[in-house]
């Protein structure tokens, strides 16, 4: 039996929203990830077996390797379909933010979902909520949004809803917001949540080779650049970063997603402690800034101080508006800030 993360009362209030509800709209965050996308295309199955009417709408276009799951062609890109998305918003009765703990991570959807006068629900894993919902059933203490989507769903009685659509959105969200569960996944009661959507008929290894080995050989080819040509390692800090202007990842004809989990990469080096990624975005004149750590040193707190970001303990996120070579300046001071927690 899992453990009781959900409270009765919270379950009572989501389960009557549930019922209620004839039309609803999914948010979740810029730049979906699996979890965002998971979470979103999971809770989607699951209301619509019940009966209700479902958009999944997102800031901004999200990485290939996902759209594998059932309905991901049906998503609806906001800044590509802003009036569409304006009127979903106005007609719906349920609001659903997945993913996110403050308003400013929908970018400009939060325009039309704060003037909404339908009920709103927050469903986040993410630390300090802001209080803009009706409803909030926060737990950082989670591995993902689909571990809690997942918890909310067997809680109010629901797991008959759940097809085995629903089921792969949400092992996949969970096995791309864990690095394939290698990291924030030491609860028994994740590996009870698997058995369950094994159970539902999901192919977890098929699963992970859509996850993870569907990748273009420009992305191949860009990793090993970086690695090769961009890594910058501190060996005395036990710290590195990597910065990629938007020429050179036109060079390797880059596209949504083919970044994923390469920050991930420098933490194999013995003994490191601290990776950074500096993106430059295509288009715009920001730096997207990614950092991950292990152990005790907080890759959360290194991005709030220094990247207008935030996140989880050990994996973090941010930008830099501005160009790449500001974002390298800043991320130099970030290290050195640091040294000797990272020297130690």
């Amino acid at each position: 039996m899992l453990k009781q993360k959900i409270t009765p009362k919270e379950a009572t209030e989501i389960k009557k929203y549930f019922d209620e509800c004839k039309n609803v709209v999914i948010v979740t965050h810029s730049s979906p990830d699996g979890d965002a996308i998971g979470s979103s295309l999971g809770l989607k199955e699951y209301l619509e077996r019940k009966g209700k009417t479902v958009n999944v709408i997102v800031p901004n276009i999200f990485p290939d390797f996902l759209k594998w799951m059932h309905d991901a062609e049906k998503v609806v890109i906001f800044e590509r379909q802003k009036a569409l998305s304006y009127n979903l918003i106005n007609m719906a009765d349920l609001i659903c933010c997945l993913d996110f703990n403050t308003l400013s991570r929908i970018d400009e959807v939060a325009i039309p979902v704060q003037k909404s006068v339908a009920r709103k629900v927050l469903i986040d894993h993410h630390l300090e909520p802001d209080d803009f919902a009706n409803l909030i059933i926060s737990r950082p203490d989670c591995s993902s949004t689909c571990e809690l989507v997942f918890r909310v769903i067997d809680k109010i009685g629901g797991m008959a809803n759940l097809n085995l659509y629903g089921a792969e959105d949400l092992y996949a969200g969970m096995c791309t917001d864990t690095g394939g569960f290698t990291y924030n996944s030491n609860e028994p009661d994740i590996f009870m949540i698997i058995a369950e959507l094994l159970r539902k008929g999901i192919n977890k290894d098929v699963i992970y080779r859509k996850l993870f080995n569907t990748y273009t050989v420009d992305r191949y080819r860009l990793m090993g650049y970086i690695l090769s040509e961009k890594l910058v390692q501190y060996p005395e800090l036990h710290a590195s970063y990597f910065a990629v202007s938007r020429e050179e990842l036109s060079r390797f004809n880059f596209l949504k997603g083919d970044m994923e989990g390469v920050v991930n990469m420098p933490l194999a080096i013995r003994g490191q402690k601290l990776s950074i990624s500096l993106r430059e975005d295509t288009e715009k004149p920001v730096v997207w800034v990614s950092v991950r750590s292990y152990d005790d040193f907080s890759a959360r707190e290194l991005a709030e101080k220094f990247f207008n970001g935030g996140g989880h303990f050990n994996a973090a996120g941010g930008h830099i508006d501005g160009n790449i070579d500001e974002a390298v300046e800043i991320c130099k001071k970030a290290i050195e800030a640091y040294s000797e927690v990272l020297k130690a």
